[in-house]
């Protein structure tokens, strides 16, 4: 897929397709998921990070409501158009999908990745995701997390300033 092609967010059902057309040329689909509220280089690092354990990077995308509900009433900051705007136009991601559910559960089902990829702040043995994983042969992967880089510090960050600085 080159990236004047993509439009942001893929259905379901492309992104499915795109994970088969991967699978039929003999390669790896990757996933992850999040909300991406505001991209830093810590995100960047590890979307890269991500993509090169496969051959394609599908990226789970929480919805509005449900970034709503994980982080608070005051996120997104970014709507969900908006954010998967910016994942796609980054050479590591493939495809961009939201799902309106907490987790990535259905999501998942439908892409059915060869590698599901978490930060380095998760356990895989205690994410619900990781026996769907492990069912159909998949694997789950943890990240090192990149230091001095996360959403919620920014947004801290840029509500302590003072604007007369």
């Amino acid at each position: 897929m080159t990236p004047s092609s993509r439009l942001y967010p893929l259905s379901w059902s492309e992104a499915a397709a795109l994970a088969d057309a991967v699978r039929r040329r003999g390669g790896k689909v990757v996933t992850t998921n999040g909300c991406f509220d505001l991209l830093h280089a810590g995100h960047v690092q590890y979307l890269e990070d991500a993509r090169k354990l496969g051959d394609a990077l599908i990226v789970g995308l929480n919805s509005d409501a449900s970034v709503k509900r994980l982080k608070g009433a005051e996120r997104p900051l970014n709507s969900s158009d908006a954010r998967a705007c910016v994942l796609g136009a980054l050479r590591a991601v493939d495809a961009v999908v939201v799902y309106e559910e907490d987790t990535p559960t259905e999501f998942l089902k439908t892409v059915r990745p060869d590698i599901h990829v978490k930060g380095g702040d998760w356990d895989p043995e205690k994410m619900p995701e990781t026996p769907l994983i492990r069912s159909w042969g998949g694997r789950v992967e943890v990240l090192r997390f990149v230091d001095g880089f996360s959403t919620t510090g920014l947004i801290e960050r840029a509500r302590d300033k003072d604007p007369r600085r």
